[in-house]
């Protein structure tokens, strides 16, 4: 016999910084439990613990949250909600405090301001970091406490949905998880996806191999409504060690003066845009690119800029460094494009609210329309905290339970081989240059594993953003066509999973 719980607040799916301030959202000031499902334990497995850049916000006092939403729509190329930029960054501030006084260490001044840095693409320095580098990991530290000391938040780990349980309206009613190897049929009022991006479905990424977009597909195979899923963004700067996944260095290396260079030493970025080393992140990793495919090489040189401080300014990426046998106060660190981040996701409202009764998102996995066509660096902790707090509240607040499942199947998993040939196919046509003859191959393969192994989510996810891919005849942001360079119509991505396809043969 199947177990079965039954919740009088939300399931949140995922234990990032989205999922967990989700729940601490839903359980303040209100009489109600919330349930977090983490596949793995706590701080691990999620892209939260990993980011290493900061928040950004303006905390100064020449800075404004006008100025940067400003920043962040023209990061976006067209695409952003003026809404959503407007919301995130007048919260903005407000979000980073409250973590401040959950026991985030953001790195102080004497007078006790934020120290605050500047990274690509902002017009003042607005990033509070912690420890130069390790801001996800410090961040997750207090909330993870927090959640922790919070007795009406019950956390599962080992615990992975199998699909969202939906009565015969259409309406989300739960979840049906793995929870330590046995099935168990969870039932609530809402449910929020809180699941992270895509990384994992690509062969280099800097994101944990867990995060493959489930979340995306889930929600897709249920019947919501998808946005923009084709825009993913390359940090340009992955430390190139052969390791999976790859580690990263940090975008305020080059807010800190850090130089790209060649094998040659040649500082090639001003080739390629008159901001150089802080152009956006697509620019640039589209620069390095062309770089490495040319065979020249791409090296990210913080010798002058940081050298001997590196250890305790960005012990991160010294330790990742030094472990591979390079010493980056004394050499180059060799660089490559990697999946960081998916700017599409489930289409949500302002308080995370997606197009299936009872169904929310929040973070990465959602939609929201802040990041547009590219994200703007360090926006992401911030839409996590900001989002994740609304949708935690919102979703609290739903009193209706719905109806029995009508079904309680798990969803296909894909084999971890197949899994590896979907890596290698995604990053050969879905990657930083795509092409028509290309994507429609890697459609083919996508195609043939639906055949072979069913409707997994994975597999789902990446059809969406094949299909994403192949509808949108133009380049912007991180979708860059080199069959079709121009920027055309600035027109988001609105799909379910049955249209996406249609989507597609009509603009082939």
């Amino acid at each position: 016999m199947r177990n079965t719980l039954a919740f009088d607040g939300p399931v949140i799916l995922g234990a990032g910084l989205a999922g967990l301030t989700a729940a601490l959202s839903a359980t303040t000031g209100a009489a109600k439990t919330a349930l977090v499902l983490s596949p793995t334990p706590l701080a691990s497995g999620c892209s939260s613990a990993w980011a290493q850049g900061g928040m950004a916000a303006a905390l100064s006092g020449d800075d404004t949250p006008e100025l940067h939403a400003a920043d962040t729509i023209a990061a976006g190329a067209g695409l952003c909600d003026p809404e959503a930029v407007d919301l995130l960054t007048r919260e903005g501030p407000q979000a980073v405090r409250d973590l401040a006084a959950l026991g985030a260490p953001f790195d102080r001044k004497a007078d006790d301001g934020f120290v605050l840095s500047l990274e690509a693409a902002h017009s003042a320095a607005r990033v509070a970091r912690v420890g130069g580098d390790g801001a996800g990991a410090a961040i997750m530290a207090a909330v993870i406490a927090a959640v922790r000391a919070t007795p009406t938040i019950e956390v599962r780990e080992n615990a992975r949905a199998r699909r969202l349980l939906q009565d015969a309206t259409g309406r989300v009613v739960g979840v049906l998880a793995d929870v330590d190897g046995a099935l168990v049929e969870i039932r609530s009022p809402s449910v929020i996806l809180a699941t992270g991006g895509v990384g994992g479905l690509y062969a280099v990424t800097t994101t944990p191999a867990q995060v493959r977009g489930e979340g995306l597909g889930l929600a897709a195979l249920a019947g919501a409504m998808i946005a923009d899923p084709e825009f993913v963004q390359f940090h340009p700067t992955a430390i190139d060690i052969g390791r999976d996944p790859a580690p990263l260095a940090t975008e305020a290396l080059r807010g800190e003066g850090a130089i790209l260079r060649n094998a040659d030493g040649r500082a090639f970025m001003v080739d390629y845009h008159p901001s150089k080393e802080l152009a956006p992140r697509d620019v640039v990793a589209r620069a390095l690119h062309a770089e490495r495919t040319a065979g020249r090489g791409a090296f990210l040189d913080a010798t002058q800029a940081v050298g001997a401080h590196f250890p305790h300014e960005f012990p991160a990426v010294f330790e990742a460094c030094m472990s591979a046998g390079i010493d980056p106060r004394r050499q180059m660190i060799p660089v490559t494009p990697a999946v960081h981040y998916h700017m599409g996701g489930v289409a949500t409202d302002l308080d995370g609210r997606a197009s299936l009764p009872g169904l929310y998102a929040a973070g990465e996995c959602a939609s929201t329309g802040v990041q547009g066509a590219n994200r703007l660096a360090s926006n992401s902790l911030l839409e996590a905290a900001v989002f994740g707090a609304r949708a935690g509240r919102a979703a609290a607040a739903e009193g209706a339970t719905g109806g029995p499942p009508v079904s309680l199947e798990p969803l296909p998993d894909l084999p971890d081989a197949a899994l590896q040939t979907l890596r290698q196919a995604m990053s050969r046509d879905a990657g930083v240059l795509r092409e028509a003859a290309g994507l429609a191959r890697l459609l083919t393969q996508v195609e043939a594993l639906e055949a072979a192994y069913g409707s997994c989510p994975t597999v789902v996810a990446a059809r969406l953003i094949v299909d994403g891919a192949l509808a949108r005849r133009e380049s912007r942001g991180g979708h860059f066509r080199s069959d079709f360079p121009a920027t055309g119509e600035a027109v988001r991505t609105f799909v379910t999973l049955e249209s996406a396809g249609a989507l597609r043969r009509r603009a082939a």
